[in-house]
Formats: structure tokens, C-alpha cells, sequence
């Protein structure tokens, strides 16, 4: 797929209407692609933001796809992991890229082929591939590499990625949902992959879709969903936005 295709550029609406469940705060952050830089800032902004707002329980979701594309993939799967050590309240959903990169770690050689050409590169040498190994191995070798190179903790730790999250009036998933589908039959492939059937779908998904996976401008905010992938990798720009009731507000890098 071409990247090109992966941008969509549309009129910024009204943030739509929907609720967290009762005293309930959630922070959704979108796609950072290896953006530990950018991640580390927003992480302190969502801290500055906590401390002036009243005590509550909070939950932050990550909207999947923490690799590729951007320099330091290995920092930000390690940076999740601690902060999954020192809270219960930060889950994360499996994007595609998550998807690729572990089915690559199995030693399929065809399916790293892939994974570069979206963007592994960048996840390959953040785990200490140099650029001479690179350079000089063939797909079958590097996955060899690349499989000796990451540790089992890690692919542990991304293995257990949710597919999609439930709160309140809130479903948040990476890519999206099919239309037409109940919510409990929706698929993997499709939750981790779908574009345009789900994002030009204007009727009501029964709950609305929190997502990442197709980078805009902004946030874009419709009636059934809000899509919160600003393209970190490339713009600078990584996005959170915050739920509390009714409320909906966003936080920024950039």
C-alpha cells in the first residue's frame, strides 16, 4: 500500500456525544511509531493534565502500532513495559504493525520482506542491527538475526495486546470496525487492518469507535467514531484525547 494512501485530509466536526462509564477517566494515544521522544512529552502532559483535574480513576489506552517507521521502536516497547510494571490502569491494543513484526519473529522470511516495506527498518536496527548487517544479509537471515536479537519478554509483552476495548459508551480498537458486524464477531484482520468500508461508513456502530491507523491532519472527529493518528512518525505530532463523562478534550506534541 502506498503511504500516500494512508493520509486522509478532511474538514475538522463537533467532538460527537458519548460517555465514559461513572467516575471514569480515559487518555487514548495514538500511533507513535517508534517516537519515544514524542511519547515521553505527551506522557507529561497527560501528567500535568492529571494533576489539575480532581482525583479520579484513569485508565490510558495506547491504540496500537508503538513500531516502525520512527528511530526508537525498541525504546518505546521497553517504555510501555515499565509502565505496564507500575500500573494496572495502561492497556494497549495490537496495531498491524505489532501484527507483522511478530509474525516475522516466527521466521517467516517472506513476512519481514513485508515488514520493511512498511517501515521495519527502523524496528530491525533499534534492536541493534547495524547498518553494515543489514545491508549484507538476505530476508532469511536477517529474520534469523532479528529473532536472536529481541528478547522473549518483549514478544511476550506484545502478544498480549487486546484487540479491542470496551468503556462506557467507547469502543477503541487500532484500524476500526466492519460495518454491519456485531461487536462480538468483529475479526482480528479487520480491527488491526480496515480503512475505507469503516471510515466511510456514516451510520451508527451501536458505541462510538476511538481509533488510530489512517493519519489526518487532526483529530477527526465524526458521529460514529474519532480517529486520533496524526502521522507522529512524520509530523512531529502525537495525539491523546481525554474522556471524562461527556467531556472530551486532546492533548498534543508539536
Amino acid at each position: 500500500m502506498m503511504i500516500a494512501n494512508l493520509f486522509r485530509f478532511k474538514k475538522k466536526a463537533a467532538a460527537p456525544s458519548a460517555a465514559t462509564p461513572d467516575d471514569q477517566r480515559i487518555y487514548a494515544i495514538g500511533d507513535i511509531h517508534g517516537r519515544l521522544d514524542l511519547f515521553d512529552a505527551l506522557l507529561q502532559q497527560i501528567d500535568e493534565d492529571l494533576k489539575s483535574r480532581p482525583r479520579k480513576k484513569t485508565s490510558i489506552i495506547l491504540l496500537g502500532d508503538l513500531i516502525d517507521r520512527g528511530p526508537e521502536s525498541r525504546g518505546v516497547v521497553e517504555r510501555a513495559m515499565a509502565l505496564k510494571c507500575g500500573s494496572s490502569s495502561i492497556r494497549f491494543l495490537k496495531g498491524n504493525h505489532e501484527e507483522v513484526f511478530l509474525r516475522a519473529l516466527k521466521g517467516d522470511s517472506q513476512v519481514m520482506r513485508f515488514l520493511i516495506r512498511i517501515g521495519g527498518k527502523s524496528t530491525v536496527m533499534s534492536y541493534g542491527v547495524s547498518e553494515e548487517e543489514y545491508n549484507a544479509l538476505d530476508y532469511e537471515d536477517l529474520t534469523a538475526l532479528l529473532m536472536a536479537r529481541v528478547p522473549q519478554s518483549h514478544v511476550d509483552f506484545l502478544e498480549s495486546f487486546d484487540d479491542m476495548i470496551e468503556m462506557g459508551d467507547y469502543v477503541f480498537v487500532h484500524a476500526g470496525i466492519r460495518p454491519d458486524v456485531e461487536l462480538d464477531a468483529q475479526t482480528s484482520s479487520d480491527m488491526r487492518w480496515i480503512r475505507d468500508e469503516f471510515l466511510d461508513c456514516q451510520d451508527s456502530f451501536g458505541k462510538m469507535i476511538v481509533h488510530g491507523h489512517t493519519i489526518t491532519e487532526d483529530i477527526e472527529y465524526r458521529s460514529n467514531r474519532i480517529g486520533i493518528d496524526t502521522g507522529a512518525y512524520a509530523s512531529g505530532k502525537l495525539t491523546a484525547i481525554g474522556l471524562e463523562g461527556t467531556d472530551v478534550w486532546s492533548l498534543q506534541t508539536g
